[in-house]
């Protein structure tokens, strides 16, 4: 699915996987989950693309959701895969998190639990070899994405600014359609680890002129990032809000 000329997304608003496609090659962000590559296979066939077009994977965290055929793409295919380093022990999948859950609606739950199963959620392999970031770098990959520290969510998340498509990849630093609750709009994340520290690091986007704040869960946010600052924060200044 093309969202911008260069930019295109795989998976859905439940679980999403973005490509950045450049004459020079493909910058995947986030790697969704393993049965998605399936999805991959027919979108790099629907532009005229192949595999081996796929310069490297820049995850935006660890978790299982966005890590899912990461390993793949490294393994058969040669694919470098980088993460933040705080985050690398996760995506090994030597480190292991109990955050708080929140509030739950059974409909949404099942919908996400439904879908994760069907896309190979029970399946992912954890990496075995990473490269290692940090926030401020600019990777040499098609678009030269840019890394902007977005811990919260967990420690080494990050968002990935990449000015060739006019957009910003936040991962889970926050969401546009709840997994657990159904609610759409801005708004924070499920399974944050500190979302207290998760609210104050989008503060690090506040100066990004871009078209497309693009979240891993939830429709893309096609109206610049001081709307979705102002959106986010009313949603959670709601009392009695559901969507944390």
């Amino acid at each position: 699915m093309e969202l911008a000329p260069g930019l295109r997304r795989i998976g859905n608003d439940v679980i999403a996987t973005h490509l950045v496609v450049t004459d020079d090659g493909i910058t995947l962000i986030d790697a969704g989950l393993a049965g998605q590559w399936r999805d991959l296979q027919r979108e790099l066939d629907a532009i005229g693309r192949a595999t081996s077009d796929i310069r490297g994977v820049v995850l935006t965290h660890g978790d299982s959701d966005h890590i899912g055929f990461a390993e793949r793409l490294r393994r058969d295919h040669g694919v470098p895969v980088f993460i933040h380093s705080a985050d690398a022990a996760r995506a090994r999948g030597e480190e292991k998190t109990k955050p708080a859950i929140g509030r739950v609606k059974a409909a949404p739950l099942l919908r996400f639990l439904a879908y994760s199963l069907r896309k190979g959620g029970l399946r992912t392999r954890w990496l075995t070899e990473v490269q290692e970031i940090a926030g401020g770098q600019v990777l040499d990959l098609p678009g030269a994405p840019e890394i902007i520290d977005l811990p919260g969510h967990s420690p080494g998340s990050v968002a990935i600014h990449v000015p060739d498509v006019s957009a910003v990849f936040v991962g889970d630093g926050l969401t546009t359609g709840h997994v657990l609750t159904g609610h759409q709009g801005p708004q924070p994340a499920p399974f944050t680890d500190d979302p207290a520290a998760a609210a104050a690091s989008l503060a690090h986007l506040e100066d990004l002129q871009v078209d497309w704040v693009v979240p891993g869960h939830g429709a893309p946010w096609h109206g610049g990032v001081p709307a979705l600052l102002a959106a986010y924060r009313a949603a959670t200044q709601v009392p009695g809000s559901d969507q944390t």
